[in-house]
């Protein structure tokens, strides 16, 4: 049996688990009719994502947010100014944001990475949970009490949010929410973002929302430079992986309650495989999404797979054996090429493959190489991947 969900793969012990199961984001605001008071500049170029764009006028930057795909998608719209500059007119419905951001309350691990890539996790004041964090320069001002658990998205203290005053709250969409849920910040002058690169399809469209972090702070010119090079990195390996003389067959996740989510053939984990070189069974199924699969499915592949990877939530043979012996019977179980991702745990278990793994697809897609094609990239060390033993 089979239904689609979104993808992104499960490990249980980062705030992207929150949106495992979540379907395209329905967040709406609709823009308003707009009128310029000065000449457009310029535009961010994207390569890559595909949910927002930004755009530059003398004085000001529109940032736009789709929470959807494609030309019905609905938008929510962000005017950038510094402090004390009038406000464009026309933008009666859009948030008007004082740049360069200098405090940031961020709902996600992934959104510390973006600070992090743009030179600014320094800005953080407030986090939606210690636990899940890697970056050294916000687990210091934690350990500083400069940084406060507001909580989850869903269950966020509003009170403590408006009291702090922060120049912006980034969030992620959720389907069972209007952006009306963040009414009560909004009112009170608390500037919230959606960030949505858990939408992308491409590792190159998540990393490339790094770029509205560096509009928000005023960083372009050392975030581009940083991207582009990654993005000749990426593109670098992907044509290693791509002309691999074998093309390895691949399993990937493992069961929760029942379901084995695997990536759909157009999810950005559907590209690492394809990018590494790999025989991936399900690379045809249209969608950004999941298949939400039963284990007698996904068991007959399994039994014959090359290589298991991104178990979860496990650390060892071990204990894949003791959630359900039936997995000793799958030939990379046997054959001892079971990798998981989870090698960068800190002390609190937090996993940085889903904090900094997200603006750096090139180190992912290095190790998926070296696991599968080990001959193609004999100086690689495996970065976020190790072998299950």
């Amino acid at each position: 049996m089979m239904r689609k969900i979104n993808y992104l793969p499960l490990t249980g012990i980062n705030s992207c688990v929150l949106v495992f199961l979540l379907l395209i984001s329905s967040c709406r605001q609709a823009p308003a009719s707009k009128k310029h008071d000065s000449a457009k500049t310029g535009s961010a170029e994207l390569k890559y994502a595909k949910g927002f764009a930004i755009d530059y006028y003398e004085g000001y930057k529109i940032v736009s947010i789709y929470s959807g795909i494609g030309p019905t998608a609905d938008t929510t719209e962000y005017v950038l100014l510094a402090k004390g500059a009038k406000a464009p007119e026309g933008y009666t419905k859009a948030q008007l944001i004082t740049i360069p951001v200098r405090s940031i309350v961020a709902m996600s691990s992934t959104h510390v990475a973006q600070a992090d890539f743009a030179g600014v996790a320094g800005t953080i004041v407030g986090l939606g949970s210690f636990k899940y964090i890697t970056s050294p320069v916000v687990r210091k001002n934690i350990a500083a009490g400069k940084v406060k658990d507001v909580g989850v998205d869903g269950t966020m203290n509003d009170e403590m949010l408006i009291s702090m005053k922060p120049g912006l709250v980034i969030v992620m969409g959720n389907p069972d929410a209007r952006f009306s849920k963040y009414e009560t910040l909004t009112n009170a002058g608390v500037s919230v973002m959606l960030n949505s690169e858990w939408l992308e399809t491409t590792p190159l469209g998540r990393a490339e929302w790094v770029k509205v972090m560096a509009a928000l702070t005023n960083k372009e010119e050392p975030v581009s430079r940083k991207f582009n090079a990654i993005e000749k990195e990426y593109k670098r390996l992907a044509q290693i992986g791509r002309n691999a003389k074998t093309k390895p067959s691949v399993i990937s996740g493992m069961p929760y309650k029942g379901v084995w989510n695997v990536p759909d053939g157009d999810s950005y984990m559907a590209r690492f495989f394809k990018d590494a070189g790999t025989n991936y069974k399900w690379s045809s199924i249209k969608g950004k999404g999941s298949l939400a699969l039963n284990f007698e499915t996904v068991a007959p592949e399994a039994l014959k797979a090359d290589f298991w990877l991104n178990a979860g939530y496990v650390d060892s043979k071990k204990d894949i054996r003791a959630i359900d012996a039936r997995y000793a019977d799958f030939r990379p179980f046997k054959t001892g090429k079971v990798f998981n991702f989870n090698k960068r745990l800190n002390d609190l278990g937090a996993n940085d493959y889903w904090e900094s793994g997200a603006v750096s697809p090139h180190l992912i897609l290095a190790d998926l190489i070296k696991i599968l094609h080990p001959e193609l990239l004999p100086g690689h060390q495996l970065f976020y991947y190790k072998q299950l033993n």
